[in-house]
């Protein structure tokens, strides 16, 4: 499941998929519009409202879409007749904030969460130790960002893995040089190679 970033849709991820199919061909790659238009905007979409004046916001936000969200996830895995398991979320920007968000709180662990250029948004008044109460599973995650990132701050990616490891949950990450807000083409290998390693880690735990 590919979850856009905030004034995108989902043509904006789809790619991706086009570039790990050969890699996972048995795998059916979705890439949802996100619910809400953009205002001012003929095309953008988004998962919430971002104003960047109100500090809550990004909690507010993601709060809000998780359940239309999850709602969605349910209905592609009844659709393809997939397991709840067999679930793998990749998220750019707001998207990224979408997938930890909702990912992290599922019954059954997505197989994996790769999150590009995005962060881990926590309940404000609560300290970095929240989550380990709030999480229902632990899924390996992947964590890219551009270090010229002028839109989320490469400290963003720090500060969201030390918040994942003291949860106790696995977490790897990939600081690109001189990248912006956007992915490359070495984040788009280490994603992949990611996302192929947590299913065959996954098939081979079936098979025991």
């Amino acid at each position: 499941m590919l979850l856009h970033g905030y004034g995108a849709d989902g043509n904006d991820l789809i790619e991706l998929g086009r570039q790990w199919q050969r890699h996972l061909p048995q795998a059916a790659f979705v890439a949802p519009n996100a619910p809400e238009r953009v205002p001012m905007s003929p095309v953008g979409r988004q998962w919430f409202a971002l104003t960047m004046r109100e500090p809550g916001e990004r909690w507010k936000g993601v709060t809000h879409a998780q359940p239309a969200l999850d709602a969605f996830l349910d209905a592609e895995l009844q659709r393809y007749a997939l397991a709840p398991s067999a679930l793998a979320l990749v998220g750019f920007s707001q998207g990224t904030m979408m997938a930890l968000h909702c990912g992290l709180r599922r019954e059954a662990a997505p197989v994996a969460i790769v999150g590009y250029s995005g962060l881990l948004v926590l309940e404000p008044g609560k300290g970095r130790e929240s989550l380990k109460s709030e999480a229902r599973s632990k899924p390996p995650i992947l964590l890219v960002h551009g270090e010229a990132d002028d839109l989320i701050p490469a400290s963003a990616l720090f500060e969201s893995a030390e918040v994942l490891a003291a949860a106790g949950i696995p977490c790897e990450w990939h600081l690109a040089p001189r990248l912006g807000h956007g992915i490359d083409a070495e984040g788009l290998r280490q994603g992949g190679e990611f996302i192929v390693a947590a299913f065959a880690r996954a098939r081979r735990a079936a098979n025991l």
